[in-house]
């Protein structure tokens, strides 16, 4: 008898330790796996230094409940333009994008985009902060919005030397939006609009002599192999314009979450990151060009006060542009408004 006894308690110990074991499984499949997708790549400076730390940063605060799985250079499948429809429909949790993808979609979003409107990454992306409460709820009421933010600015970044505003005619340039196309096209540039991983293939084919890029990005797609001269403008605007970035969430995706695992998502969206992010970005662009700086060949200057000039009075007329297109194309008939609110809110965080 007390050998049975004996064998009927380790029987016992043994499914009260898979029964255990059991409950643990149930527990982990009950975690919330969270798919991020995005047209970089994973050595990209946004993936690397921002992305991917948010990513660990959920995981540590949730206490390991959920998880963002990151996929890059659209593993996932579809174009860059698709990510929008992506996110809303479901498909992933979470995108990375620029709006400017998909023309259209957030139209007065774009405003942010044009010519010396942008001061700096953070002022530029507080100001956004304000400027989404009041102008582009509608335009973002598909998403759950965890962050809308900007780069530092963008620079002449080329094959053959810009000294001079007419040195930039019949150039073909890459910009990364639909301002930016504008913008190069008022200035007598060939303006062409490709995704970013177009760059290298048309850099080294000879189909493009330059692009539109902050120094950030520059290393991911060798602009310090592809391009010899660095260019910006004499102060106070060296940049020409900025691009508006979106990290979005399916709304289904965060509803669906429990109250403390949104509580989390939320300590690390909006308003509580945005100056943050504004000052990563700022902090991306020193070592980056001292990337560009790694090879000898490559020279960087700044066009003189009267040729900066030239070019910030020849970009005006894309402001005019943009507003006659947002009531044509969208019937958006406070252009000038949006303009004049996206400027006095950037001042407000400028001082």
């Amino acid at each position: 008898m007390k050998k049975i006894s004996k064998k009927l308690l380790i029987l016992g110990t043994a499914l009260t330790i898979l029964s255990i074991t059991g409950e643990i499984k149930v527990l982990k499949s009950a975690e919330f796996n969270l798919r991020m997708h995005s047209f970089i790549p994973p050595v990209a400076n946004p993936a690397k230094t921002w992305l991917i730390p948010w990513a660990k940063k959920i995981n540590k605060e949730s206490g390991g409940k959920m998880k963002v799985k990151t996929f890059w250079k659209m593993q996932l499948g579809g174009k860059p333009q698709a990510l929008l429809d992506q996110v809303r429909d479901g498909v992933v949790d979470i995108v990375w994008t620029l709006p400017g993808f998909t023309t259209g979609r957030m139209p007065r979003a774009e405003i942010f985009e044009l010519p010396f409107l942008h001061k700096d990454s953070v002022s530029s992306t507080l100001a956004l902060q304000d400027y989404k409460d009041k102008h582009l709820v509608k335009e973002t009421s598909d998403f759950h919005v965890l962050l809308l933010h900007v780069h530092a600015g963008v620079l002449f970044m080329t094959k053959k030397p810009i000294t001079k505003m007419a040195d930039l005619k019949g150039m073909k340039m890459r910009g990364a939006n639909r301002t930016s196309v504008m913008l190069l096209q008022a200035l007598g540039a060939d303006g062409i609009a490709t995704p970013l991983g177009r760059i290298p293939p048309m850099m080294s084919k000879g189909v493009i002599d330059g692009v539109l890029l902050p120094y950030e990005i520059a290393p991911a797609v060798k602009m310090h192999e592809l391009g010899k001269y660095f260019t910006d403008l004499a102060a106070p605007a060296s940049r020409m314009n900025t691009a508006v970035f979106t990290f979005l969430m399916n709304k289904k995706s965060y509803a669906k979450l429990p109250a403390a695992m949104k509580k989390v998502i939320d300590k690390n969206s909006g308003r509580n990151i945005a100056e943050k992010a504004g000052k990563h970005w700022e902090g991306l662009e020193a070592p980056s060009k001292k990337v560009m700086k790694s090879k000898k060949k490559n020279n960087f200057s700044t066009l003189n006060a009267t040729e900066s000039d030239k070019i910030r009075k020849v970009a005006q007329a894309v402001y005019g542009q943009v507003v006659s297109e947002l009531k044509s194309k969208h019937g958006i008939s406070n252009g000038q408004q949006l303009i004049n609110d996206a400027q006095a809110m950037i001042a407000k965080y400028s001082k």
